[in-house]
Protein backbone atom coordinates (compact mmCIF):
# COMPACT_ATOMS: atom_id res chain seq x y z
CA UNK A 1 0.00 0.00 0.00
CA UNK A 2 2.84 2.37 0.74
CA UNK A 3 5.04 3.37 -2.16
CA UNK A 4 8.77 2.82 -2.08
CA UNK A 5 9.22 6.29 -3.53
CA UNK A 6 5.91 8.12 -3.70
CA UNK A 7 5.48 10.96 -6.12
CA UNK A 8 2.50 13.26 -5.73
CA UNK A 9 2.92 15.68 -8.61
CA UNK A 10 0.06 17.87 -9.74
CA UNK A 11 0.43 21.12 -11.61
CA UNK A 12 -2.20 23.76 -10.97
CA UNK A 13 -3.41 25.29 -14.19
CA UNK A 14 -5.43 27.69 -12.07
CA UNK A 15 -2.78 30.23 -11.08
CA UNK A 16 -2.81 31.74 -7.63
CA UNK A 17 -3.08 35.39 -8.62
CA UNK A 18 -2.56 38.36 -6.34
CA UNK A 19 -5.67 39.97 -4.94
CA UNK A 20 -7.27 43.08 -6.36
CA UNK A 21 -9.92 45.47 -5.21
CA UNK A 22 -12.41 44.21 -7.79
CA UNK A 23 -12.35 40.45 -7.50
CA UNK A 24 -11.40 40.16 -3.80
CA UNK A 25 -9.18 37.24 -4.67
CA UNK A 26 -6.81 36.41 -1.83
CA UNK A 27 -4.00 33.92 -1.41
CA UNK A 28 -2.26 32.15 1.43
CA UNK A 29 0.74 29.90 1.02
CA UNK A 30 3.50 28.33 3.06
CA UNK A 31 4.94 25.06 4.34
CA UNK A 32 3.33 22.44 6.59
CA UNK A 33 3.29 18.68 7.19
CA UNK A 34 6.57 18.31 5.33
CA UNK A 35 5.25 19.88 2.14
CA UNK A 36 3.87 23.15 0.77
CA UNK A 37 0.37 24.57 0.55
CA UNK A 38 -1.43 27.21 -1.49
CA UNK A 39 -4.93 28.54 -0.88
CA UNK A 40 -6.82 30.85 -3.22
CA UNK A 41 -10.15 32.20 -2.04
CA UNK A 42 -12.56 35.05 -2.66
CA UNK A 43 -13.98 37.08 0.17
CA UNK A 44 -15.11 40.63 0.81
CA UNK A 45 -13.37 40.36 4.16
CA UNK A 46 -9.81 39.38 4.95
CA UNK A 47 -10.04 35.98 6.63
CA UNK A 48 -7.54 35.44 9.49
CA UNK A 49 -5.77 32.50 7.86
CA UNK A 50 -2.34 32.27 9.49
CA UNK A 51 -3.44 31.50 13.05
CA UNK A 52 -6.23 29.22 11.85
CA UNK A 53 -3.86 27.24 9.63
CA UNK A 54 -1.24 26.99 12.37
CA UNK A 55 -3.92 25.63 14.70
CA UNK A 56 -5.10 23.06 12.14
CA UNK A 57 -1.58 21.86 11.35
CA UNK A 58 -0.68 21.64 15.04
CA UNK A 59 -3.80 19.62 15.86
CA UNK A 60 -3.16 17.19 13.01
CA UNK A 61 0.48 16.76 13.98
CA UNK A 62 -0.27 16.25 17.66
CA UNK A 63 -2.97 13.74 16.83
CA UNK A 64 -1.54 11.74 13.91
CA UNK A 65 2.11 12.49 13.14
CA UNK A 66 4.34 9.43 13.43
CA UNK A 67 7.29 11.83 13.20
CA UNK A 68 6.37 13.51 16.51
CA UNK A 69 7.21 11.39 19.55
CA UNK A 70 4.61 13.11 21.74
CA UNK A 71 1.70 12.68 19.33
CA UNK A 72 -1.24 10.47 20.20
CA UNK A 73 -0.47 8.02 17.41
CA UNK A 74 3.19 7.73 18.47
CA UNK A 75 2.15 7.05 22.06
CA UNK A 76 -0.29 4.40 20.83
CA UNK A 77 2.44 2.83 18.73
CA UNK A 78 4.63 2.61 21.82
CA UNK A 79 1.88 0.65 23.59
CA UNK A 80 0.31 3.40 25.71
CA UNK A 81 -3.21 2.11 26.43
CA UNK A 82 -4.35 5.24 28.27
CA UNK A 83 -4.36 7.55 25.25
CA UNK A 84 -7.72 9.17 24.58
CA UNK A 85 -7.80 10.13 20.93
CA UNK A 86 -9.39 13.37 19.77
CA UNK A 87 -12.23 13.89 17.30
CA UNK A 88 -9.81 14.31 14.38
CA UNK A 89 -8.21 10.94 15.05
CA UNK A 90 -11.61 9.29 15.40
CA UNK A 91 -12.84 10.71 12.09
CA UNK A 92 -9.72 9.55 10.26
CA UNK A 93 -10.09 6.15 11.92
CA UNK A 94 -13.70 5.92 10.68
CA UNK A 95 -12.80 6.97 7.13
CA UNK A 96 -9.88 4.52 7.11
CA UNK A 97 -12.22 1.73 8.16
CA UNK A 98 -14.56 2.64 5.29
CA UNK A 99 -11.83 2.58 2.64
CA UNK A 100 -10.24 -0.53 4.15
CA UNK A 101 -13.53 -2.41 3.84
CA UNK A 102 -14.43 -1.09 0.39
CA UNK A 103 -10.96 -1.78 -1.01
CA UNK A 104 -10.86 -5.36 0.21
CA UNK A 105 -8.03 -4.56 2.61
CA UNK A 106 -5.74 -2.83 0.11
CA UNK A 107 -5.91 0.33 2.19
CA UNK A 108 -4.52 -0.54 5.59
CA UNK A 109 -3.04 1.98 8.06
CA UNK A 110 -1.54 -0.86 10.12
CA UNK A 111 1.29 -1.40 7.62
CA UNK A 112 3.48 1.01 9.60
CA UNK A 113 5.96 -1.66 10.66
CA UNK A 114 6.31 -2.78 7.04
CA UNK A 115 6.90 0.82 5.98
CA UNK A 116 9.61 1.11 8.61
CA UNK A 117 11.11 -2.23 7.57
CA UNK A 118 11.51 -0.97 4.01
CA UNK A 119 13.02 2.25 5.35
CA UNK A 120 10.30 4.70 4.32
CA UNK A 121 8.88 5.71 7.67
CA UNK A 122 10.27 7.81 10.51
CA UNK A 123 12.83 5.07 11.18
CA UNK A 124 15.32 5.68 8.40
CA UNK A 125 17.18 3.06 6.41
CA UNK A 126 15.99 -0.33 5.10
CA UNK A 127 16.30 -3.36 7.33
CA UNK A 128 16.32 -7.10 6.69
CA UNK A 129 13.58 -8.00 4.22
CA UNK A 130 12.95 -11.73 3.82
CA UNK A 131 9.98 -14.07 4.10
CA UNK A 132 10.64 -14.90 7.77
CA UNK A 133 10.81 -11.23 8.76
CA UNK A 134 7.77 -10.26 6.71
CA UNK A 135 5.73 -13.17 8.09
CA UNK A 136 6.58 -12.10 11.63
CA UNK A 137 5.41 -8.55 10.91
CA UNK A 138 2.24 -9.59 9.07
CA UNK A 139 0.70 -11.01 12.25
CA UNK A 140 0.40 -7.39 13.40
CA UNK A 141 -1.07 -6.09 10.12
CA UNK A 142 -4.81 -5.80 9.61
CA UNK A 143 -7.10 -2.87 10.37
CA UNK A 144 -9.75 -5.35 11.49
CA UNK A 145 -7.53 -6.00 14.52
CA UNK A 146 -8.33 -2.54 15.87
CA UNK A 147 -11.46 -0.99 17.31
CA UNK A 148 -12.44 2.31 18.86
CA UNK A 149 -14.06 2.22 22.29
CA UNK A 150 -14.78 5.23 24.51
CA UNK A 151 -12.19 7.43 22.77
CA UNK A 152 -9.56 4.73 23.05
CA UNK A 153 -7.98 2.53 20.40
CA UNK A 154 -8.13 -1.13 21.40
CA UNK A 155 -5.54 -3.36 19.72
CA UNK A 156 -5.68 -7.11 19.30
CA UNK A 157 -1.88 -7.03 19.71
CA UNK A 158 0.07 -4.22 21.38
CA UNK A 159 2.70 -4.43 18.61
CA UNK A 160 0.27 -3.12 15.96
CA UNK A 161 1.73 0.05 14.45
CA UNK A 162 -0.64 2.68 13.04
CA UNK A 163 0.29 5.04 10.24
CA UNK A 164 -2.30 7.49 8.85
CA UNK A 165 0.09 9.25 6.48
CA UNK A 166 -1.81 7.98 3.44
CA UNK A 167 -4.99 9.79 4.48
CA UNK A 168 -4.02 12.52 6.98
CA UNK A 169 -2.84 15.02 4.38
CA UNK A 170 -6.12 14.80 2.49
CA UNK A 171 -8.01 15.09 5.76
CA UNK A 172 -6.05 18.24 6.59
CA UNK A 173 -7.21 19.76 3.30
CA UNK A 174 -10.77 19.01 4.35
CA UNK A 175 -10.23 20.74 7.70
CA UNK A 176 -9.03 23.87 5.90
CA UNK A 177 -12.12 23.69 3.71
CA UNK A 178 -14.36 23.43 6.79
CA UNK A 179 -12.71 26.54 8.20
CA UNK A 180 -13.35 28.52 5.02
CA UNK A 181 -16.93 27.24 4.96
CA UNK A 182 -17.39 28.50 8.52
CA UNK A 183 -16.32 31.95 7.32
CA UNK A 184 -18.94 31.85 4.55
CA UNK A 185 -16.31 31.62 1.81
CA UNK A 186 -18.02 30.08 -1.22
CA UNK A 187 -15.23 30.09 -3.83
CA UNK A 188 -11.84 28.58 -3.04
CA UNK A 189 -9.15 26.17 -4.15
CA UNK A 190 -6.93 24.49 -1.55
CA UNK A 191 -3.74 22.62 -2.46
CA UNK A 192 -1.56 20.80 0.05
CA UNK A 193 1.28 18.68 -1.29
CA UNK A 194 -0.66 17.92 -4.47
CA UNK A 195 -4.00 17.19 -2.76
CA UNK A 196 -6.82 19.50 -3.83
CA UNK A 197 -10.23 20.67 -2.71
CA UNK A 198 -12.35 23.06 -4.76
CA UNK A 199 -15.55 24.91 -4.01
CA UNK A 200 -17.39 27.31 -6.26
CA UNK A 201 -15.50 29.02 -9.08
CA UNK A 202 -12.40 30.90 -10.06
CA UNK A 203 -14.01 34.32 -10.31
CA UNK A 204 -11.18 35.81 -12.34
CA UNK A 205 -11.75 33.16 -15.01
CA UNK A 206 -15.53 33.11 -14.48
CA UNK A 207 -15.29 29.32 -14.61
CA UNK A 208 -14.83 26.28 -12.42
CA UNK A 209 -11.32 25.72 -11.15
CA UNK A 210 -9.09 24.05 -13.74
CA UNK A 211 -6.25 21.77 -12.66
CA UNK A 212 -3.83 19.55 -14.56
CA UNK A 213 -2.35 16.07 -14.15
CA UNK A 214 1.30 15.38 -14.89
CA UNK A 215 2.40 13.20 -17.79
CA UNK A 216 4.08 10.13 -16.23
CA UNK A 217 6.50 9.80 -19.18
CA UNK A 218 8.20 13.14 -18.58
CA UNK A 219 11.67 13.42 -17.14
CA UNK A 220 12.41 14.69 -13.64
CA UNK A 221 12.08 18.47 -13.55
CA UNK A 222 9.80 18.69 -16.58
CA UNK A 223 6.25 19.97 -16.35
CA UNK A 224 4.18 18.31 -19.05
CA UNK A 225 0.50 17.57 -18.59
CA UNK A 226 -1.42 14.53 -19.71
CA UNK A 227 -4.89 15.80 -18.78
CA UNK A 228 -6.73 18.82 -17.45
CA UNK A 229 -10.06 18.83 -15.65
CA UNK A 230 -12.63 21.16 -14.19
CA UNK A 231 -12.79 20.57 -10.46
CA UNK A 232 -16.43 21.15 -9.61
CA UNK A 233 -17.00 21.15 -5.85
CA UNK A 234 -14.93 18.02 -5.37
CA UNK A 235 -11.60 16.87 -4.02
CA UNK A 236 -8.75 15.40 -6.03
CA UNK A 237 -5.69 13.36 -5.09
CA UNK A 238 -3.01 11.75 -7.22
CA UNK A 239 -0.66 8.93 -6.26
CA UNK A 240 2.14 7.49 -8.34
CA UNK A 241 5.76 6.47 -8.35
CA UNK A 242 6.18 6.22 -12.09
CA UNK A 243 9.62 7.85 -12.22
CA UNK A 244 11.07 4.81 -10.44
CA UNK A 245 10.09 1.65 -12.27
CA UNK A 246 11.53 -1.55 -13.66
CA UNK A 247 11.18 -2.88 -17.19
CA UNK A 248 10.55 -6.46 -18.23
CA UNK A 249 13.47 -7.24 -20.60
CA UNK A 250 11.35 -9.58 -22.71
CA UNK A 251 8.13 -7.60 -23.13
CA UNK A 252 9.26 -4.06 -22.35
CA UNK A 253 6.41 -3.70 -19.84
CA UNK A 254 7.01 -1.20 -17.06
CA UNK A 255 6.19 -1.82 -13.42
CA UNK A 256 6.31 0.16 -10.22
CA UNK A 257 6.76 -1.42 -6.81
CA UNK A 258 4.31 -0.98 -3.95
CA UNK A 259 3.93 -2.67 -0.58
CA UNK A 260 0.95 -5.00 -0.75
CA UNK A 261 -0.75 -4.97 2.70
CA UNK A 262 -2.22 -8.43 2.01
CA UNK A 263 1.18 -10.06 1.50
CA UNK A 264 3.61 -7.66 3.15
CA UNK A 265 5.94 -7.64 0.17
CA UNK A 266 6.79 -4.95 -2.37
CA UNK A 267 5.14 -6.21 -5.53
CA UNK A 268 4.95 -5.14 -9.15
CA UNK A 269 2.03 -2.97 -10.17
CA UNK A 270 1.11 -1.94 -13.71
CA UNK A 271 -0.50 1.29 -12.46
CA UNK A 272 1.83 4.23 -12.94
CA UNK A 273 -0.48 6.95 -11.68
CA UNK A 274 -3.93 7.17 -10.10
CA UNK A 275 -5.99 10.35 -9.84
CA UNK A 276 -9.13 10.18 -7.73
CA UNK A 277 -12.11 12.55 -7.53
CA UNK A 278 -14.23 12.22 -4.41
CA UNK A 279 -16.56 14.18 -2.15
CA UNK A 280 -13.75 14.95 0.29
CA UNK A 281 -9.97 14.92 0.10
CA UNK A 282 -9.43 12.30 2.81
CA UNK A 283 -11.30 9.72 0.75
CA UNK A 284 -9.57 10.80 -2.46
CA UNK A 285 -6.18 10.45 -0.76
CA UNK A 286 -6.95 7.01 0.66
CA UNK A 287 -8.48 5.55 -2.50
CA UNK A 288 -5.55 6.78 -4.60
CA UNK A 289 -3.20 4.87 -2.30
CA UNK A 290 -5.37 1.74 -2.32
CA UNK A 291 -5.69 1.66 -6.12
CA UNK A 292 -1.92 1.89 -6.60
CA UNK A 293 -1.56 -1.30 -4.56
CA UNK A 294 -4.40 -3.06 -6.41
CA UNK A 295 -3.15 -2.62 -9.95
CA UNK A 296 -5.16 -1.72 -13.02
CA UNK A 297 -7.64 -4.60 -13.39
CA UNK A 298 -8.75 -4.79 -9.77
CA UNK A 299 -8.92 -1.00 -9.52
CA UNK A 300 -11.50 -0.88 -12.31
CA UNK A 301 -13.58 -3.57 -10.61
CA UNK A 302 -13.57 -1.78 -7.25
CA UNK A 303 -14.16 1.60 -8.89
CA UNK A 304 -17.39 0.38 -10.44
CA UNK A 305 -18.69 -0.49 -6.97
CA UNK A 306 -18.00 2.93 -5.43
CA UNK A 307 -20.49 5.78 -5.31
CA UNK A 308 -19.35 9.34 -5.96
CA UNK A 309 -15.76 8.27 -6.70
CA UNK A 310 -14.18 8.74 -10.13
CA UNK A 311 -10.71 7.91 -11.36
CA UNK A 312 -8.16 8.50 -14.07
CA UNK A 313 -5.71 5.61 -14.35
CA UNK A 314 -2.41 5.65 -16.22
CA UNK A 315 -1.00 2.16 -16.63
CA UNK A 316 1.63 0.14 -18.46
CA UNK A 317 0.42 -2.40 -21.01
CA UNK A 318 2.03 -5.80 -21.53
CA UNK A 319 3.89 -4.54 -24.61
CA UNK A 320 5.39 -1.59 -22.75
CA UNK A 321 3.02 1.08 -24.02
CA UNK A 322 1.17 3.58 -21.84
CA UNK A 323 -2.60 3.18 -21.45
CA UNK A 324 -5.16 5.54 -19.98
CA UNK A 325 -8.58 4.95 -18.50
CA UNK A 326 -11.05 7.55 -17.24
CA UNK A 327 -14.28 6.60 -15.49
CA UNK A 328 -17.42 8.14 -17.00
CA UNK A 329 -17.65 10.76 -14.26
CA UNK A 330 -14.02 11.71 -14.78
CA UNK A 331 -14.46 11.97 -18.55
CA UNK A 332 -17.25 14.48 -18.07
CA UNK A 333 -14.93 17.03 -16.47
CA UNK A 334 -11.86 16.54 -18.71
CA UNK A 335 -10.84 19.50 -20.85
CA UNK A 336 -8.63 20.08 -23.85
CA UNK A 337 -5.47 22.03 -23.12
Amino acid sequence: MTFLRPVLSIFLVALFLSCSQTDKGRTSYGEALGTTYSIKYYSEDIIPMDKALDSIFEKVNQSMSTYRESSDISRLNRGDTLVRVDSLFQEVFRLSRQVHNESGGYFDPTVGDLVNQYGFGPESGPKVIDSVTIDSLMQFVGFQRLKLENDRVVKEFPEIYLDFNAIAKGYTVDLIGHYLDSKNVEDYLIELGGELLARGKNREKEAFWTVGIDDPQQEEGQRELTAAIELKNRAMATSGNYRKYSTNPETGAMYVHTINPLTGFAEQSDLLSVTILAENCALADAYATAFMAMGYDLSKIILNKLDNVDAYLIYATNDGAIGEYASPGFEEVMKEF
